[in-house]
């Protein structure tokens, strides 16, 4: 099933990050000319382009035949299951960063493929991505959100862990992680 390109254009304005929870969580404002929308099928290339170069920074190796099959087809391997999939796009159009969030089991959903580009970090955009990822999953209905990442990405690490994330004993499926991290939504 095809699911039609939906903008959801937030650019310049605050985010809601509440999840609709009532104090939730505070807005995020992104910079002038940045939108944050659901990923359409035309944004494919450029979203393995920024994921795959990302992963090259930092010594990991992309996978498009594996692990980041899923970024062929978002609307089957994303939107199809129940889940979410956005870009965030810089003043000229340019996707510089990706959220996705992948249902796992009842109430619990895993954050996926959350990159930001290095000449865009600094900025509260990745912020603003993780805080939009755990609202849009509230509202969603999930109480509980994993990810799994690699040590090396260090910024990451200290973003999820200064936002609740916990490292959780166990091992990643992905082989190019080797942590686990959650936390409950509510």
């Amino acid at each position: 099933m095809k699911l039609p390109a939906q903008r959801n254009p937030l650019e310049n304005r605050p985010l809601d990050v509440s999840g609709g929870v009532p104090g939730a969580g505070d807005d995020v404002l992104l910079p002038e000319g940045y939108v944050l929308r659901l990923a359409a099928a035309s944004d494919g290339a450029a979203v393995r382009a920024l994921v795959f170069g990302i992963l090259q920074e930092y010594g990991l190796r992309p996978d498009p035949n594996g692990v980041d099959a899923d970024l062929s087809d978002v609307n089957r391997h994303y939107f199809a299951l129940g889940g979410w999939f956005a870009v965030l796009t810089d003043p000229r159009g340019i996707v510089v960063g990706t959220a996705g969030l992948h249902p796992v089991a009842p109430g619990v959903v895993e954050l996926r493929k959350m990159y930001l580009s290095k000449e865009h970090r600094g900025r509260g955009l990745g912020r603003a991505l993780l805080l939009q990822s755990m609202a849009e999953a509230r509202r969603r209905g999930f109480r509980r959100m994993t990810l799994e990442t690699a040590s090396v990405l260090r910024e990451a690490v200290a973003l999820y862990q200064r936002h609740g994330f916990v490292v959780r004993p166990g091992n990643p499926c992905v082989c190019r992680c080797d942590m686990v991290m959650e936390r409950e939504l509510d």
